[in-house]
């Protein structure tokens, strides 16, 4: 008896043995991810702040469009034909690719030349590839197994977008949530929530604060505001899969009649410079994060305000141009939602943050995120009107998604394992 309690006790003493050393070696390891990542996420950041201010104050660079989009051309061509965007880097994470670590300094400048030149793109693409690739290299110099690189990319993922954007939460529960929905990746919880806090603060203290929206108006939830915030989710559902079909059939327009890549990028350049000529604004223009303050903020936005940048990103990013889809969809649904809630009676302020989040949730299959991403941009006080649309949109917006690698593990409508990919 003594023997059999002697052992038992052994066996607990290197149960807690084991799982102290592993917390141990991730939070070391989180740490270093969110410091290095961090500190290259600020300085992507103020690159991107500054030459976006040259743009705006220098309007003729925009015709430059064309020339930047041969450089991109070029460098990707030269240095890694093989780019795979944000999927190569989930590819990474599910076993079926590697992410590089020439990705992060060739994201890193073609990013800057698109929002230099005001290719309507995002930043997010961008620190996804550029957090995961450093974060993969990370985990190959220190050595690590396949299994922990694969936790490091996410770490990398999570402090680059906190970095950026300045919402640990959302970064942490995004690196896990995107790659197979219906299946959170625990393992990485820990090391994701302690990168992406230390890059958030990291960020911060050089002088990279986040967006904050204030949503100048929140109704009472009663039946009417909860039945019309349902038919917002709705609409943003629509509307995020007419942006993923979209961002679909560039691509396939582009394969079919611009199959040159140097061709292709210059067309799609002069048709873009040509579209923001006819509209007479530059709004448009990289992430068009001042449409997004006005919808959200004013409850101001022109009709046909996300049906343009839905348009204008499609033909930016499927050309060549790098940046990402995210931000974008971010203002596709700010400002769709503010012209719908206009026209529905409701306050637009409320609508148009819930529009936001709840296109986002559409295009990336991350409830979740979309709800951690509301509260930490708008608040808690219209946390109702954001559950609602985000759902709704998720439930709506079928099995389509912006990342040919993301899984659905499980149904959004029964309880059944499909594993199937998205819709792209």
């Amino acid at each position: 008896m003594k023997k059999e309690l002697k052992e038992g006790f052994v066996f607990y003493l290197d149960q807690i043995r084991e799982n102290v050393t592993s917390l141990g070696k991730w939070l070391l390891l989180a740490v270093l991810t969110g410091c290095v990542v961090g500190g290259a996420s600020t300085l992507f950041a103020f690159v991107l702040t500054a030459v976006t201010s040259f743009r705006q104050e220098n309007g003729w660079v925009f015709f430059l469009l064309p020339v930047a989009g041969l450089i991109i051309v070029f460098l990707y061509q030269t240095f890694w034909k093989n780019d795979g965007g944000a999927n190569q880097v989930f590819a990474t994470i599910a076993s079926r690719d590697d992410v590089p670590l020439r990705a992060a300094p060739l994201v890193f400048v073609s990013t800057a030349l698109t929002h230099l030149t005001g290719g309507s793109a995002g930043r997010e693409g961008a620190v996804i590839q550029l957090g995961g690739s450093i974060g993969n290299q990370l985990g190959r110099w220190l050595p690590l197994d396949k299994e922990d690189r694969h936790v490091m990319v996410m770490c990398g993922m999570s402090a680059a977008f906190a970095a950026l954007f300045g919402t640990p939460m959302a970064a942490a529960v995004f690196a896990m949530e995107v790659v197979s929905v219906g299946v959170m990746y625990y393992t990485a919880l820990v090391p994701c929530v302690i990168s992406a806090l230390i890059a958030s603060n990291f960020a911060a203290g050089m002088g990279i604060h986040p967006e904050v929206f204030h949503v100048s108006e929140i109704p009472a939830l009663t039946v009417e505001t909860g039945i019309k915030i349902g038919l917002i989710g709705l609409g943003c559902a629509v509307v995020s899969i007419l942006f993923c079909l979209a961002l679909k059939g560039v691509t396939e327009g582009y394969k079919k009649w611009l199959k040159n890549p140097y061709i292709r990028v210059v067309a799609a350049s002069a048709l873009i410079i040509v579209i923001t000529l006819l509209l007479h604004t530059t709004d448009y223009m990289g992430a068009s994060t001042g449409l997004i303050t006005k919808a959200v903020e004013e409850g101001e936005a022109r009709p046909l305000d996300f049906f343009w940048k839905l348009v204008l990103t499609a033909l930016t990013m499927k050309a060549g141009f790098k940046g990402g889809e995210i931000v974008p969809s971010f203002c596709i649904g700010a400002t769709f939602g503010c012209v719908l809630g206009n026209f529905l009676g409701m306050p637009a302020s409320i609508c148009a943050a819930a529009g936001m989040v709840a296109v986002f949730c559409g295009v990336t299959n991350c409830p979740l995120t979309s709800i951690l991403i509301a509260f930490e941009l708008f608040g808690f006080e219209g946390v109702a009107f954001y559950l609602i649309a985000v759902s709704i949109s998720y439930a709506a917006s079928g099995y389509y998604g912006l990342y040919k690698e993301q899984t659905i593990l499980y149904s959004k409508y029964k309880a059944k394992f499909v594993n199937r990919k998205t819709r792209t």
